[in-house]
């Protein structure tokens, strides 16, 4: 089985754009559509043409092309069931625990509530991919519109099970923000140091830092982390809950 090929390039102001295409079979999916035409400039560019559009949630700045890319490509959209009726010209819904076939590729629904209410991620196990939009992000999370953060903490456990060496796509640009207020609640973290510092290179120099590796997250990402002594101590909540210590985390970085 060929590997898949995917091709990321920018959207609207921060949104990445991902196309992930099965060269065995010509498939091609958008993760979510944030723009038009960008997504198409890069199907073109590469030669695709979009049979899929993979949604995460509903949000504007993942659907808003939706309907425009149906109407160029005659794709299927596939989406999070209990968004079913925000997502424009969804086809098959799905939600946690269903599987279906890209190609030759499995592709594993993963329900992350939290950042919306029904926001799913898409696992391709056998490639060890996982497009997780606003869910997790290199050293950060989504911010919490439609659940609470005992949710989106149980969403993110549920990412964190998976193999250390998958690789994580996520919808936005975050990361030289994430990585300073990171630094400011986990300072002592020497991994998290070298890492920023790369990230402040990286940026500077125009390069995306996407993807990352989901075993660099659990050693770095703050979010993915409130169980640690370090963190605990400098947010004085050693004794509290895991689901206390990330809603704490969560608020400094909505007020960071």
């Amino acid at each position: 089985m060929k590997p898949l090929q995917i091709d990321v390039f920018l959207c609207r102001t921060d949104n990445f754009g991902v196309l992930v295409h099965d060269p065995e079979t010509g498939l091609t999916a958008s993760i979510d559509a944030p723009e038009e035409g960008p997504i198409v400039e890069a199907a073109t560019r590469n030669g695709w043409t979009l049979t899929h559009i993979l949604t995460t949630h509903h949000h504007t700045d993942h659907v808003e092309a939706n309907l425009a890319l149906k109407d160029r490509y005659g794709l299927q959209i596939i989406g999070p069931r209990d968004e079913a009726v925000a997502i424009p010209g969804l086809d098959k819904a799905v939600g946690d625990g269903d599987s279906f076939e890209f190609g030759n590729h499995t592709v594993d629904v993963i329900e992350t509530p939290g950042h919306t209410a029904g926001h799913i991620c898409y696992h391709f196990p056998d490639d060890k991919l996982l497009f997780a939009a606003d869910t997790l992000f290199a050293l950060g999370c989504g911010r919490l519109f439609e659940r609470p953060a005992a949710d989106m903490w149980h969403s993110l456990q549920k990412l964190a099970v998976l193999p250390d060496e998958t690789a994580v796509y996520f919808g936005h640009e975050y990361t030289l923000s994430n990585a300073r207020f990171a630094l400011s609640i986990d300072p002592d973290n020497e991994r998290l140091k070298a890492r920023a510092a790369e990230i402040e290179a990286a940026r500077a120099e125009g390069r995306f830092t996407i993807p990352t590796m989901l075993w660099l997250e659990k050693e770095t990402n703050p979010f993915l982390r409130a169980a640690d002594p370090a963190i605990r101590r400098n947010l004085l909540m050693e004794t509290r809950s895991n689901e206390d210590v990330f809603a704490e985390i969560r608020k400094r970085k909505d007020n960071f």
